[in-house]
């Protein structure tokens, strides 16, 4: 499997021909050359810097073969486009080419309790090769080879994350959702999550535009 990492929460999966595409939202200026090339579509959920809507819809218009999975209150939002999308929920399966992909949590992380939580879901590719868990430090009831890491954002708290890398237990993590953080500010978290810091695995920070094998 191939693994492409863009700018803030989105990310690329290619094997065997088949190729996803995870969170394509407004902060990730390459969403659009993401999405062109992609089988399907997975969005965590629905907040503008995972979910483009007008890119998506746009996708989905001009090829007929795009698939798009996402939480309910997305789907009913956005609409089915003839069953194209399709909602999903903890503890479903799906399968797209040679790629098999089970759903893991329910709720955004909190941010405040006067901001509401959107359905927020995790998705684990490949029986653990990779999990993406959107906005949220969800632990999946599975084994995580390849854990993507949110490191920056309103909700997140590097202590959750370090205890949440704990708990997930992967071989090793990969830095997500960085945009609200300097250059600085990647280090000091790195620092802190990373080999020498609290979960003795390097935080790798691939550039946009990296591919990685796993």
């Amino acid at each position: 499997m191939h693994f492409t990492k863009y700018a803030h929460a989105c990310v690329a999966l290619e094997k065997d021909g088949t190729r996803l595409v995870v969170d394509p939202g407004t902060f990730t200026p390459e969403a659009a050359e993401a999405v062109d090339r992609a089988d399907a579509v997975l969005i965590t959920h629905g907040h503008f810097d995972h979910f483009d809507e007008k890119l998506v819809a746009a996708a989905l218009a001009a090829r007929p073969e795009l698939l798009v999975h996402a939480p309910a209150d997305v789907v009913g939002a956005f609409g089915s486009h003839g069953g194209r999308v399709r909602a999903v929920a903890a503890g479903d399966t799906f399968t797209v080419g040679s790629f098999t992909v089970s759903v893991h949590g329910h709720r955004h992380a909190p941010i405040h309790e006067d901001i509401p939580r959107p359905d927020n879901v995790g998705y684990l590719v490949d029986e653990g090769v990779l999990y993406h868990p959107g906005d949220a430090y969800f632990v999946p009831d599975a084994p995580v080879r390849t854990l993507l890491l949110p490191t920056s954002g309103p909700w997140t708290k590097l202590g959750e994350a370090a205890d949440f890398v704990r708990a997930v237990k992967p071989e090793r993590i990969v830095q997500i959702h960085e945009l609200m953080l300097s250059d600085l500010g990647q280090q000091s978290a790195a620092n802190l999550l990373g080999e020498q810091g609290l979960t003795g695995l390097a935080l790798e920070r691939p550039a946009p535009g990296t591919t990685i094998e796993l």
